[in-house]
């Protein structure tokens, strides 16, 4: 498959052609590029095409292919064949012989099978590591394009604050600039110079503010807010990143559904950024115009809303547009114009893939970037990476040492592939079929070393993920007695669409309580595995509890009681490999939260970034800090931060600052911190967070090594919405701060800001640059 060596830039010659054919289509063949359609609707159930069905859904053309890999479980040879022959059918059955674009679903890797499962996206931004991520969607990009796809609906740009939310496993968590640089990279991994595969931008936008913690439900959330945090990220990758797909959030914004919202979708999406891309609809939100928010009669009235609001391609199917936008235009209710605009964009889509010259692919080459070495390697490096170490008295880990006869692993999470997979990696997203999985589990991955470690292993399950059965206890508190450590597995179990029918299976092992459709009320450990590690405790052998799940946990006693916790996340089908490593030392842990972890559901909102006001004030019964705060993270060894010095005392409003300051190994082993870079307003015009971050850098350092890290920041990172939503930088005094975390800030400096300015569109600098060198201690 060939692609455009220009990247984003449509051509002279493929403009042409891109004009020529819309000159010469018929209206039905103009909505049929608006259109996709279901891989279950043009394949049979031994996975070949229906010739009938294809000629059905096909013979005018069609916009796009909906996941025929994924949906279709065909292998990737199969995938690859597939999609040529729908390539070659539209090539030479249909009157202009225009290509689809495949798409496919890909947040933690190709959502298919053989597919690698990375780490699901909350871990990956634990990483702080955006080169791993870019690392990783290379490897993903690289199995897309051998099955013929050119577009991924990924990745997600949430700011995760409520974390009851099922979807906050998806996101970079709950700061706008980390998610912001975490989606750059993914980005510009997937679409490489512009030769890759589309990336999509999800959900836009404040999917992760709506009401109650539900999935879908109505966000209300002023100007400012929807700017500075939520829209944040979306800009920065449009921007800075040439991100070529955006999707609508499902929600409404104060009464406005997304889907339908002019202002967002072309008013600031285009007109104020200058997005060129494709806007995709999620899947049956254009339909949900009429059955969920209301807001239209009938699919006709929907389509209509959808497409005059800057909606490109109806997904996953066509409901709403297709003959409804043909018929709309022959009553003179749609413009079609508006038709022409939105094919244009489809077409050069297209052309900036190299479809429109080349749509097929090898099915001899298909299967060569799937189960490599190197795909598996990668996939263990981004689990290691991601662990994140929350507590360690007493040193308990790494466990080596002659002390250590008996390891004892427990837990639901402990022997379970599928409990290590995110709610869109293939076995998870379709939790009732039988998905064979080449995956290590913890219990494997120790199992393993103990040989090589000279120990014995015991293992009991306890219990289930949310089950109320405590039968196991009896045995799991017995081989913990029986040991010199005990190591705890617990955690969520993710999945996709935990419906209101499926509410009776709530006791049942399989239920799922993160991932998409799977909101919670409370961020206790589901079912008895709190219960689970009091037992455990109460045997008086050490235990180290690790949290296997894509969101936070309230686990306040477990984190006053036991003496190591680690922060697993979802680490995908290497995971058993990553944790092991940093369970025995073989990996020194860097993982750093990118949320903030809550004492209980009661306390949120929580993220560290609230106003003075919000973040101060406190509770009756519990006090306003979180437990684990946003940016924290142990190591194996400690590290000595100098004073933060700035370059200079007064910053002009359209100016730059260089934030510098010190990092040195001071323990016996090497290991990874993570420098943060922290704002703060002192005396603003308007009520602003706490603090904001402005800068990180993962910084390597051998023992006794030391580094000098430097933060190029520009004024307009400073610059907030002010009265007039104008975003402005305000002249006053500022302070920097650096911190391990957000609540463990070592060094601080003030700098004046000399004047204000408006930032003007294209002024605007989203991200730090930094600089690293070597220094004497």
């Amino acid at each position: 498959m060939q692609t455009s060596p220009d990247r984003g830039v449509v051509g002279t010659s493929a403009e042409r052609r891109v004009e020529g054919l819309l000159d010469e289509m018929t209206i039905e063949e103009k909505v049929a590029q608006l259109g996709s359609v279901n891989a279950d609707k043009l394949l049979d159930d031994d996975g070949e095409l229906d010739e009938e069905a294809v000629r059905a859904h096909l013979s005018t053309g069609i916009g796009h292919l909906t996941r025929i890999g994924g949906e279709g479980g065909l292998s990737p040879r199969e995938a690859a064949e597939r999609i040529n022959e729908l390539q070659s059918f539209l090539a030479t059955e249909t009157r202009l012989g225009i290509p689809a674009i495949p798409h496919e679903e890909c947040l933690s890797g190709y959502m298919g099978p053989e597919g690698t499962t990375f780490p699901q996206m909350i871990g990956m931004a634990s990483t702080w590591s955006p080169d791993l991520l870019a690392a990783v969607t290379g490897t993903v990009r690289d199995q897309l394009e051998a099955i013929g796809t050119a577009h991924a609906l990924s990745p997600v740009l949430d700011v995760a604050r409520d974390l009851r939310w099922g979807r906050v496993e998806e996101t970079f968590g709950e700061d706008p600039y980390l998610v912001a640089a975490m989606a750059c990279s993914y980005v510009e991994g997937l679409q490489g110079d512009g030769d890759g595969v589309s990336a999509t931008l999800k959900h836009f936008v404040g999917h992760g503010a709506g009401e109650g913690g539900k999935n879908r439900s109505s966000v209300n959330l002023g100007r400012r807010e929807l700017r500075e945090t939520h829209m944040f990220p979306f800009e920065a990758a449009v921007r800075t990143a040439n991100a070529e797909s955006v999707m609508n959030a499902y929600h409404d914004v104060d009464g406005v559904p997304c889907a339908s919202d002019e202002w967002l979708l072309t008013d600031v999406l285009r007109g104020e950024w200058g997005f060129d891309g494709t806007v995709v609809s999620d899947y049956y939100s254009v339909e949900f115009l009429r059955s969920e928010h209301g807001v239209a009669a009938d699919e006709r009235e929907a389509g209509v809303a959808a497409v005059e609001a800057g909606i490109d391609v109806e997904l996953p199917s066509t409901d709403c547009y297709g003959d409804h936008l043909a018929e709309a235009v022959a009553d003179g209710e749609l413009a079609e114009e508006t038709i022409d605009e939105a094919v244009r964009r489809v077409l050069r889509a297209k052309a900036r893939k190299g479809l429109l010259d080349d749509s097929t692919v090898d099915p001899d080459a298909a299967t060569a970037p799937f189960g490599t070495d190197e795909a598996r390697e990668l996939a263990e490096r981004a689990a290691r990476e991601s662990m994140t170490l929350l507590k360690n008295d007493d040193e308990l880990l790494p466990l080596v040492g002659e002390e250590t006869d008996v390891v004892a692993v427990i837990g639901p999470k402990a022997d379970d592939a599928q409990e290590l997979m995110g709610d869109y990696a293939y076995p998870a997203h379709y939790p009732e079929e039988e998905v064979e999985l080449d995956a290590t589990t913890p219990l494997d991955a120790v199992r393993e070393r103990a040989d090589e470690y000279g120990f014995d292993v015991r293992y009991e399950r306890g219990c289930t993920t949310t089950g109320p059965e405590t039968d196991g206890f009896d045995a799991a508190a017995g081989a913990a007695a029986d040991a010199d450590v005990a190591i705890a597995f617990v955690g969520a179990r993710s999945a996709v669409d935990f419906s209101d029918s499926d509410k009776e299976r709530i006791n049942k092992p399989s239920v799922a309580t993160s991932g998409e459709g799977c909101d919670v009320v409370d961020l206790g450990l589901p079912g008895v595995q709190r219960d689970l590690v009091e037992r455990l405790h109460e045997t008086g052998t050490p235990v180290a509890v690790v949290v296997v799940s894509g969101k936070p946990h309230s686990i306040e006693w477990i984190a006053e009681e036991v003496p190591a916790v680690v922060q697993a996340w979802l680490p995908g089908e290497r995971g058993g490999e990553g944790v092991a490593a940093v369970l025995f030392g073989e990996h020194n842990p860097a993982g750093h939260l990118p949320v903030s972890v809550p004492r209980t559901v009661g306390q949120l909102p929580i993220h560290y970034n609230r106003k003075p006001n919000t973040a101060n004030e406190e509770y009756v019964y519990t006090e306003s800090d979180p437990l684990y705060p946003f940016g924290h993270g142990l190591s194996y060894t400690e590290f000595e931060y100098g004073d933060l010095s700035l370059s200079t005392e007064e910053l002009p409003p359209a100016g730059a600052i260089a934030a510098t300051v010190t990092v040195e190994n001071v323990g016996d082993v090497a290991g990874t911190d993570v420098v943060q870079l922290y704002a703060s307003a002192e005396n603003p015009d308007l009520a602003r967070p706490v603090q904001e971050l402005v800068g990180f850098e993962r910084v390597s350092l051998e023992p006794g090594e030391a580094k000098r890290v430097t933060f190029e920041v520009d004024a307009s990172q400073l610059a907030y919405h002010d009265r007039n939503v104008d975003l402005v930088v305000e002249e006053g005094p500022y302070e920097f701060r650096i911190g391990r975390s957000a609540a463990d800030v070592v060094s601080t400096a003030s700098v004046e800001v000399t004047g204000t300015k408006t930032v003007p569109s294209t002024g605007r600098t989203y991200f730090a640059e930094t600089d690293v060198e070597y220094t004497d201690p």
